[in-house]
């Protein structure tokens, strides 16, 4: 089960590096567009949170 924790919070992480770096890449964004990614990070930081107190468990 631990692999498969592990799998899922490689995966999220990459999800959130690669939000990061197209934030970070562009230097036109609106607001909407920073809401947006916002909205999308703060999803992953959850499923992410939610993964590593699993992992303990």
């Amino acid at each position: 089960m631990d692999e498969k924790i592990d799998i899922a919070i490689e995966y999220y992480s990459k999800q959130g590096q690669d939000i990061l770096d197209k934030v970070n890449s562009v230097s036109n964004l609106t607001a909407d567009e920073l809401i947006t990614y916002g909205e999308e990070m703060a999803i992953i930081e959850y499923k992410l949170t939610a993964l590593e107190v699993a992992k303990e468990n």
